[in-house]
């Protein structure tokens, strides 16, 4: 058994080549071996999102605060509120964020195949955010 408590590890800024805007990452768990799983409590300011990715597994959301946005490649963008629990399929492209006016946080959920939980791609434009 293990317990990490609070502040154990340490906050991180999302990487400004996968991400646009300020966000904070926050490990939860990320067990070694044999265990695939991992788990972030991720925060993005007003206008923060992700670029486009994929999970090899898939990935869940649970969101705990705020509002924000989803979308899947070729599909409409959807709201996101505290309570809601997204799941993306393995490999669909999608991307999530905040809106523009409202900070939002969210619990991120998702295997690893190879060492790697994502594969990342190109940034979520401005006028896909605001069409």
């Amino acid at each position: 058994m293990e317990i990490k408590r609070i502040g154990s590890q340490p906050s991180g800024n999302g990487p400004a080549e996968y991400f646009t805007g300020t966000v904070r990452i926050d490990p939860l768990a990320n067990p070694p071996e044999p265990s695939r799983v991992g788990m972030a409590l991720v925060t993005f300011e007003p206008g923060a999102r992700t670029a486009w990715h994929t999970h090899p597994f898939g990935q869940t959301l649970i969101v705990t605060s705020g509002c924000g946005w989803i979308q899947v490649e070729g599909g409409k963008k959807e709201e996101i509120h505290p309570g809601d629990v997204v799941y993306f399929n393995p490999n669909e492209k999608h991307w999530h964020g905040a809106k523009a006016t409202t900070a939002m946080s969210h619990i991120a959920i998702q295997e690893k195949l190879n060492g790697s939980p994502v594969e990342w791609m190109e940034q979520v434009t401005d006028q896909q955010y605001n069409p």
